[in-house]
């Protein structure tokens, strides 16, 4: 049984950084395409970055290059968001998501797997 589960969220000022991670098990996730989404109130969840689980190329939503970074880590089986110069706006929960790869995708009924999520607050 696949598992996702996120962690690293919480309260941070606007200028700050926090990095997210996504623990998966329950199978081999070589070949699958692991993203991260985030949902704020009162709006569809959006796709934040994607990265294949083998060969690690990545995807990034236009709003988000250049401040967010995905990683994964293979031998640990652990996904990673690194956030930095964070604005209110990016306040949100933070879902960890998985797809049968290798296409990139955006809509969020391409994937296969979620996580329950991680609330990230900033302050301004």
């Amino acid at each position: 049984q696949v598992q996702l589960v996120e962690s690293g969220g919480g309260l941070v000022q606007a200028g700050g950084s926090l990095r997210l991670s996504c623990a998966a098990s329950g199978r081999t996730f070589s070949g699958y395409v692991m993203g991260w989404f985030r949902q704020a109130p009162g709006k569809e969840r959006e796709s934040v970055a994607a990265i294949r689980w083998s060969g690690g190329s990545t995807y990034y939503a236009d709003s988000m290059k250049g401040r967010f970074t995905i990683s994964r880590d293979n031998a640990q089986n652990m996904v990673y968001l690194q956030m930095n110069s964070l604005k209110a706006e990016d306040t949100a929960v933070y879902y960890c998501a998985a797809r049968r790869g290798p296409e990139f995708a955006m809509d969020t009924q391409r994937y296969d797997y979620w996580g329950q999520g991680t609330q990230v607050t900033v302050s301004s």
